[in-house]
């Protein structure tokens, strides 16, 4: 490939190597020169500008990533059509990332031409998700550069796929001692149910039994008995030896174990076994908290139908000390501290008089048997939020009603019939000084799940900067959002019945879409008629 200073008389059919704004126009990077954009170049002034012309045995950027791809592509994944030399790697479906991490370094010594970047191997990722970018340097690369990396790519099959997630059937065990906390034993299922729903997963059965290795045998037995696939054993003290009463209760019921323990923190005190088909996981405590924890690596691959062994659990150390906020303090297990979520607090606002919707207050109709208010304040719990804050309102004690047991605080705006902004500055008044930032979720949207909630919160997390984190379907803006502490201050600013939307706006730098595929970020129930529909919808 020719490339470098080029008069504009001879540069017609040549690939301009730096935009160039023109008087009438602007020519971007890489565009193919014509007649007519020489001559505009001339009225201009210029007296050379930097092109790229293609010799034989150069592969243009478009058409070499496309190749590459295409080499790459393993299965569970689909490829995007190429573009500025860049071509996406997408899962087709949900799934674990599987990556040879030792072919992808070859790939990329092959050549400076040649790159190929991935997310991290076993990372989750979404339908849809990127999981890896092949991008061309310059304009062209020599085909036989092309035909190498091509090749290391298909030396043992591709070195990049999707593992997919696969329905599973899972059973909780809760062992006690004493008498335990009813929230506590109930938020452990809402958190369980939490991680289950984003891999497609359902928690089928939840048993609990006093802390006894044959009351745990014999659920354990019940269980696959009953077609679970994972049993989850959450232990009321932390295993920490093979004859305690999880591991002893697995060898009791007939069942392998195949690791006591993991080089991964949280979730050092985590067992991993089988019984016959039925796979079985011992928690310690932070298995309580919503936040990325141990066994989450070892759940993940038998969700993907990827077999787990001693070795692979031996492996993880490297990495296996997982993200921590600065702001949550350090405590042990059991200790009842620091385990309070992932330094993100939820706020459900439940505050409002429902005047569209006539005599009826919306947030208590039922849909499916659930009244809508409890169906959003189970996806924030879900979602890791910690705390969540249900502001209330109008027919404040009817709410709280509606939201037995639920480990939530209630935070009570007198002033509600003023409009929405109220119960915002009431809410973040609430929100510890610990946490980074804010879910902002509303009552009356009840096709908004724990999943769509979790995106933002990896989106929050993954973030360098302060960002305003916003669900979008479409393309279109929608419901929740997430706000970083740093905008706190404007939030309690805003006056009358309106909600902080206007803020986005003025700060579109620090504006993060986050896209999902279900309409139901967009959807509010305002009227006896949307309800109708929304019943109607649930079948």
């Amino acid at each position: 490939m020719k490339f470098g200073p080029t008069p504009p008389a001879l540069a017609e059919g040549a690939l301009l190597a730096h935009a160039t704004t023109l008087a009438d126009r602007t020519l971007k990077k890489g565009h193919r020169l014509t007649a007519d954009d020489i001559a505009a170049l001339g009225r201009a002034g210029f007296g050379e500008i930097v092109t790229a012309r293609l010799e034989p045995g150069d592969i243009g950027e478009d058409e070499a990533a496309r190749r590459l791809a295409e080499a790459f592509r393993g299965e569970g994944l689909t490829v995007d059509n190429a573009f500025t030399g860049r071509a996406n790697l997408r899962a087709a479906a949900a799934g674990l990332a599987v990556v040879d991490v030792a072919r992808v370094h070859a790939i990329n010594a092959v050549d400076e031409a040649v790159t190929i970047a991935t997310v991290p191997p076993w990372r989750t990722v979404p339908a849809r998700g990127v999981v890896g970018v092949v991008k061309i340097i310059p304009f062209a690369v020599d085909e036989a550069v092309l035909d190498a990396a091509a090749a290391l790519a298909g030396a043992a099959g591709p070195p990049v796929r999707v593992a997919p997630f696969a329905a599973r059937r899972f059973g909780l065990i809760q062992t006690t001692l004493g008498d335990p906390r009813e929230s506590l034993v109930e938020k452990t299922v809402a958190v369980t149910r939490g991680r289950l729903e984003p891999l497609g997963c359902t928690l089928e059965r939840t048993e609990r039994v006093v802390h006894d290795g044959r009351a745990v045998a014999d659920r354990l037995e019940s269980f696959r008995e009953d077609g679970i696939d994972v049993a989850l054993i959450l232990g009321a003290s932390a295993i920490v030896d093979r004859r305690d009463v999880a591991p002893s209760a697995l060898i009791r019921a007939g069942g392998t174990i195949v690791r006591l323990g993991m080089p991964v923190d949280p979730g050092h005190l985590t067992l991993f076994g089988r019984l016959g088909e039925m796979h079985v996981l011992g928690l310690p405590g932070s298995a309580r908290s919503p936040r990325m924890h141990g066994f989450d690596r070892v759940l993940q691959r038998i969700v993907a139908g990827i077999e787990v062994s001693n070795a692979d659990i031996a492996n993880l150390g490297a990495g296996g000390l997982l993200k921590e906020r600065a702001s949550r303090p350090a405590a042990r297990e059991g200790s009842g501290a620091g385990t309070g979520g992932n330094g993100v607090a939820g706020i459900v606002l439940a505050a409002g008089e429902s005047r569209r919707m006539g005599e009826v207050n919306k947030l208590l109709a039922e849909i499916e048997g659930v009244p809508m208010v409890a169906r959003a304040v189970d996806a924030a719990i879900a979602s890791g939020a910690d705390p969540v804050l249900v502001v209330t309102g109008h027919e404040a004690g009817k709410i709280r009603a509606a939201l037995p047991g639920r480990p939530v605080r209630f935070v009570h705006n007198p002033d509600y019939a003023a409009g929405m902004s109220g119960s915002l500055r009431a809410a973040l008044a609430s929100v510890p000084d610990e946490a980074a930032g804010a879910l902002i979720c509303l009552g009356d949207m009840p096709h908004v799940t724990a999943e769509h909630m979790t995106r933002l919160v990896e989106a929050f997390e993954d973030g360098d900067e302060p960002a305003i984190c916003v669900a979008t379907h479409d393309g279109k803006r929608g419901n929740p959002s997430l706000w970083h502490r740093d905008f706190f201050a404007e939030m309690r600013a805003i006056e009358g019945d309106v909600g902080a939307r206007g803020l986005i706006g003025e700060h579109p730098e620090a504006v993060v879409e986050v896209e999902v595929a279900d309409p139901g970020v967009l959807l509010d129930i305002d009227t006896p008629e949307a309800l109708a529909e929304a019943r109607a919808s649930e079948g």
